[in-house]
């Protein structure tokens, strides 16, 4: 087990990388390259290595990532690479799935295999070709820094050997490098995109400009489900600058020289609107409906040993309701599609996490064949799981328009367009019961969980929902880790007009905060230390205790801090790799909590570069204490009620607790981390503040009227 700093560090980028260009099968890279052994590799004569990756750069580091697993293989310099973003092919398809996809914190784990392999091919084709031309035995060459090299000392440069490589068979079987014997994987390699991104020469979506290109706003629908019944663009179609104001699926779109002429002209527009039933929705409707819902028995997820017995024969029985708010992801780039219909041709630029449904969605829409629509990807400012949206909605406004004006259109939505009418993060009720027994041992467990689907009526349902139960709506509860003879887990699924979607971490955003905190609540009714009650259910978990343990020892579990800080531990299992979080936390009068500190073990398997998996971890906190201290969508008369940062605020820098990742070094199988680090975040914090206050926090966002002139605590682990 290893902290970051003990690893050692690799060179950054080189003089001549590209990210967030095109690279079509044939084009400016594809006719310098004089050796392209598979989809994934390209080396010109000038020693250039270009390397295609096929999946989004969204500030989680594949672009530095997925590159170091060829590299390795193949045995390049890397001050030579370039990197490029794939086109659409099958050959670039996710190989977990059938499309072009980013997400669910599989890119690496999912990559690990075919890239390594690529770049073995590459290699043994290219010492093939060396092997040949001095007339030797492959077995005594090796290839290294761009070179292959001869037992004897003579050497050629890749670039040497492309041409001649180029006609060499491509292998059908490859021997890997055996772990820690290469020259990148598990050592830091400082970000290839960072330098573009702070040079300010990355190119994003909203970035793209094309000759003749208009820029086009959506009014849309100011409650969920409405539908125009009409609308006035006199004064709006008068501003200066407006091109167009045209009707689209979507709502009415008004086309500018720019996006401060439409924006201005769209408020002048003047539409009516049949809101249907959706007018009558509201936060504080749902929640009773919900809550009552929670005492009825759901659709079964999980049912083990006898549940109604062990309440039964309780000596004791703990009990408690949480809820959770719609989320929304909040990007800080705002979403946006650029297209153009030429030539019977559809080009989209787009900073996506589906290019395939991108693709497929623009060609349906324009009526062009998806063999001739090409999406152009470019960096993302935020994915959060949004720009994987099942309806490729940005992307379809801009198809949507670029055909009703037959000209190339940008489409924005502004960041208020995307709060107040985009999609979010399931609002979730749930309602636990635990029974103990005359000697405090856990011996039954009751979970009700209360939720929209995020799987239903997409294609994906066919997979994701299983006898009634979406599988993302319960998981993290119903195969938590924890050893409880008599388990029940079920699940209601509600149905109603607001648009649902996967957000970072999906459902273990919301399980890891119920059953952390409810794990924690039990600890303290049952008198026991909750790290010591955690490790006792743990029993044999060595992947999950080896988390827990690491995270609590370099947190210091148990030793004495400065007066009015308590510190609370939890533990998450997701998307293959486990995590533990200790967070160090203070309550001020007014009830303001301030997160010092927060420590966090991952095991995620082999892993790639611990410099990417110590920022997604912080990115991760990041993210989860925004929601868990700010974040919360309400509804009222079927609006929205946050629209910008200023009603739906994120972390500020003066919050920011200081963070340290500790890595467990494994040989296992290669787990995400993408996604890992939110979970754990708001019970660690919310466990702390219980350790301080003796006041559970059940209902996030986390507010400090419930905990205003709370008296202070003395002891970590103890109720006061």
């Amino acid at each position: 087990m290893t902290g970051l700093e003990e690893n050692s560090s690799l060179p950054g980028p080189g003089p001549d990388l590209i990210i967030g260009t095109d690279f079509p099968h044939t084009g400016p890279e594809g006719d310098r390259a004089a050796f392209a052994p598979n989809a994934f590799i390209r080396i010109a004569a000038d020693n250039t290595v270009t390397f295609i990756i096929p999946k989004s750069e969204m500030g989680q580091g594949v672009y530095t990532s997925l590159p170091m697993l060829i590299a390795e293989e193949l045995g390049c310099d890397w001050n030579s690479i370039r990197v490029v973003a794939s086109p659409v092919g099958k050959e670039y398809y996710h190989t977990w799935r059938p499309m072009m996809n980013t997400g669910g914190s599989t890119s690496v784990r999912s990559e690990w295999e075919r890239l390594s392999f690529a770049g073995a091919a590459a290699r043994e084709m290219l010492i093939a070709a060396a092997a040949k031309t001095w007339k030797v035995a492959p077995s005594t060459c090796h290839a290294g820094e761009g070179r292959i090299i001869h037992i004897s000392g003579k050497s050629l440069s890749f670039g040497e050997l492309a041409p001649l490589a180029a006609g060499m068979e491509i292998p059908e079987t490859v021997s890997l490098k055996r772990p820690g014997t290469g020259n990148f994987l598990g050592k830091t390699v400082l970000s290839l995109d960072a330098p573009t991104k702070v040079s300010g020469t990355a190119r994003y979506g909203i970035d793209v400009r094309l000759p003749g290109m208009l820029t086009a706003v959506i009014e849309r629908p100011p409650v969920f489900g409405a539908k125009v019944t009409a609308f006035d663009a006199e004064k709006a179609g008068s501003v200066p600058g407006v091109r167009a104001v045209v009707q689209v699926p979507s709502g009415i779109a008004v086309v500018a020289d720019g996006f401060a002429q439409a924006q201005k002209a769209r408020k002048l527009l003047k539409v009516t609107w049949d809101e249907g039933t959706g007018k009558d929705l509201s936060t504080s409707l749902m929640r009773e409906e919900y809550r009552n819902l929670a005492s009825r028995p759901g659709t079964v997820a999980r049912n083990e040993g006898d549940p109604g017995g062990a309440f039964a024969s309780a000596e004791r029985t703990i009990e408690a309701d949480y809820e959770v708010p719609y989320l929304a992801h909040a990007c800080m780039e705002p979403l946006n599609a650029t297209a153009a219909i030429h030539d019977g041709l559809c080009d989209v630029w787009v900073g996506s996490q589906s290019q395939t449904r991108d693709r497929d969605f623009a060609a349906a829409i324009t009526g062009i064949p998806s063999g001739k629509v090409r999406v152009h990807t470019l960096f993302l400012g935020g994915g959060f799981g949004r720009r994987a949206n099942p309806a490729a909605d940005f992307t379809s406004m801009a198809a949507e328009v670029a055909r009703a004006i037959s000209q190339p259109v940008r489409v924005i939505w502004t960041r208020e367009d995307d709060m107040k009418g985009g999609y979010y993060r399931p609002f979730w009720y749930d309602r636990l019961r635990a029974s103990l027994d005359g000697k405090n041992r856990l011996t039954g467990w009751r979970h009700t969980i209360v939720g929209q689907s995020i799987f239903a009526g997409i294609p994906a349902a066919a997979v994701m929902v299983k006898d009634g139960i979406d599988i993302t709506s319960v998981e993290g509860a119903s195969d938590h880790p924890y050893d409880i003879p008599n388990i029940l887990v079920d699940l209601h699924t509600t149905t109603n007009p607001v648009p649902v979607q996967w957000w970072r971490s999906v459902g273990h955003s919301h399980t890891a905060f119920v059953v952390e905190s409810f794990l924690d609540e039990v600890a303290h009714a049952a008198g026991k230390d909750p790290l010591v009650f955690r490790r006792e259910l743990l029993k044999g978990m060595t992947r999950h205790l080896g988390v827990v343990d690491l995270a609590a020892s370099k947190a210091g579990w148990g030793t004495p801090l400065p007066p009015g800080r308590s510190r609370g531990i939890a533990l998450a299992e997701s998307f293959g790799s486990f995590v533990a979080q200790v967070a160090e936390v203070s309550v001020d009068p007014a009830g303001k909590v301030r997160v010092h500190r927060v420590v966090c073990a991952i095991d995620c398997g082999r892993y790639v570069n611990p410099d990417t998996i110590a920022a997604q971890m912080e990115g991760g906190i990041v993210f989860g204490l925004s929601a868990a201290l700010h974040g919360e969508i309400t509804i009222k008369d079927g609006r929205v009620e946050q629209s910008n940062f200023n009603t739906y605020p994120v972390l500020r820098m003066n919050e920011m607790p200081e963070v340290e990742v500790h890595i467990v070094q494994s040989t296992e199988a290669p787990g995400g981390v993408g996604e890992p680090g939110v979970p754990p975040i708001a019970p660690a914090v919310c466990n702390a503040i219980f350790s301080l206050t003796g006041k559970r926090i059940r209902r996030l966002p986390i507010r400090p009227e419930e905990l205003k002139q709370a008296p202070a605590g003395t002891g970590q682990g103890k109720r006061p």
